[in-house]
């Protein structure tokens, strides 16, 4: 097997762009397009590698928050009623988008998959957040553990026009929580919470759909994707609500208008 040195750096660093922007609310598909685009990286398998550097990004999240995974399974096991209300509010959070998905994922991805809808969607989604940011009502609820199931479902709601390419899952889900009135740390951490079986069922769907197209050859290079995004992801998670604690969103919307206005100059988008 010839290694090509230039295709695993150009892998290292689109796994780095997912990991950082899968959790930022500012699309990470939106920019592997871009960047991918720059750098012009191309493989055989370039579909199954997407889905596994995201894989990695979702494994990072286990990995911060291990702790409280771990007592939730065992506490609904036990009948804990604390960790019984959480994990009903992230399955209710998780099932809107995830019978959208099971149901329209084909022809979402056949119909909405443009570049153009991903530079659109950055830009609208831009707006949305400084607006909610800048006219939301006052956040009540201030701890994951205090979400009701209207909140969570709220939220779930939120994660349905994720399946939109350029919209950003944790954007969604960060402002669906605020506008049920989830504090910006309590939507954000949230956010990621959901994340974990909403991504785990879409890249193992993904994978299952894909995985003959693997190769030897690409084995490498899929793998040095996963292992950049995941700790890129790890550094990002735990930076992310250390932000949220004492800054708006506003920032992310303004970089995504930018964002979305520069891939509409961009020849490949026109």
């Amino acid at each position: 097997m010839t290694i090509d040195i230039v295709h695993l750096l150009q892998a290292l660093l689109l796994g780095i762009v997912e990991g950082i922007t899968e959790f930022l609310p500012v699309s990470s598909t939106g920019h592997l397009i871009l960047v991918g685009s720059w750098i012009g990286f191309e493989s055989d398998a370039s579909k199954v590698f997407e889905v596994v550097i995201q894989l990695g990004s979702i494994l990072a999240v286990i990995w911060v928050y291990h702790q409280r995974v771990t007592t939730t399974v065992r506490g609904v096991f036990t009948r804990d009623p604390v960790s019984l209300q959480f994990a009903r509010n992230v399955l209710i959070g998780f099932i809107p988008s995830a019978i959208i998905g099971a149901l329209f994922i084909h022809q979402i991805k056949a119909v909405l998959f443009d570049p153009r809808i991903v530079a659109y969607m950055l830009i609208i989604g831009g707006v949305v957040i400084i607006l909610v940011e800048r006219f939301a009502k006052p956040r009540v609820t201030s701890g994951t553990d205090d979400i009701t199931w209207r909140q969570a479902l709220g939220v779930g709601i939120a994660q349905c026009f994720a399946v939109i390419p350029g919209t950003s899952r944790s954007g969604a889900t960060i402002v669906g929580g605020m506008l049920s009135g989830l504090s910006r740390k309590t939507a954000t951490e949230f956010s990621f919470f959901i994340a974990i079986p909403t991504m785990l069922g879409a890249t193992t769907l993904d994978l299952w759909e894909n995985h003959s197209l693997i190769t030897a050859n690409d084995a490498l290079t899929i793998a040095v994707g996963f292992v950049a995004a995941f700790f890129s992801a790890l550094v990002v998670v735990r930076a992310l609500v250390r932000f949220v604690e004492s800054h708006t969103l506003s920032v992310f919307g303004w970089y995504r208008i930018a964002m979305g206005a520069l891939l509409l100059l961009i020849p490949m988008f026109q």
